[in-house]
């Protein structure tokens, strides 16, 4: 019985997440952001984050990237919506806790950032937001933790994802102003 009333609850919240959606220019606007970090790329504050500025961009880049491509490719038709606690929770908070997940392989930055892969990733990203709307609503791709998540889904959980590297990129640039 609590678990029924624990799925509910979470169903209802899952879909009043839908009022947390961004505004319909987010992604630009996250977007130009990172334009503007490009040349603070080398700053670190191991208080913050044990990485510099550029692996949080390029990280957040390619999972844009690579999250367009995977929907692009899709087949919407084998697209089945399902429910996954963990995703209701983060889309409803809009938030992503720090330190706790591990990125997947293929969205690690290389050991070695140069300012020109991130524009060109920069670039490729631009087109993708631009585009992401055009695609079927049931295009998907497989989130590690979070499972199937269809267009709009991804769209949400770019957002928040972006948020989530954006304020740390913050973060590092605002306790190395201090110091």
């Amino acid at each position: 019985m609590l678990r029924i009333i624990v799925i509910s609850i979470c169903l209802i919240l899952s879909s009043c997440s839908n009022s947390n959606q961004m505004s319909e220019n987010y992604l630009e606007k996250q977007l130009g952001e990172i334009y503007e970090y490009i040349p603070l790329m080398d700053t670190i504050n191991t208080e913050v984050s044990e990485v510099n500025v550029a692996w949080h961009l390029d990280h957040t880049l390619k999972v844009v990237n690579k999250i367009y491509r995977a929907l692009e490719l899709s087949h919407p038709e084998n697209y089945k919506s399902n429910f996954n606690l963990m995703r209701s929770f983060v889309f409803m908070t809009g938030k992503i806790p720090r330190g706790k997940a591990k990125s997947p392989q293929a969205v690690l930055p290389p050991s070695e950032i140069n300012k020109e892969d991130l524009f060109t990733q920069f670039d490729s990203a631009k087109v993708f937001v631009e585009k992401i709307d055009e695609l079927p609503p049931n295009s998907y791709f497989e989130h590690p933790v979070f499972n199937l998540l269809n267009r709009d889904q991804a769209k949400r959980f770019i957002e928040i994802h972006t948020n989530h590297h954006l304020a740390i990129v913050r973060d590092i640039l605002e306790k190395e102003k201090i110091q």
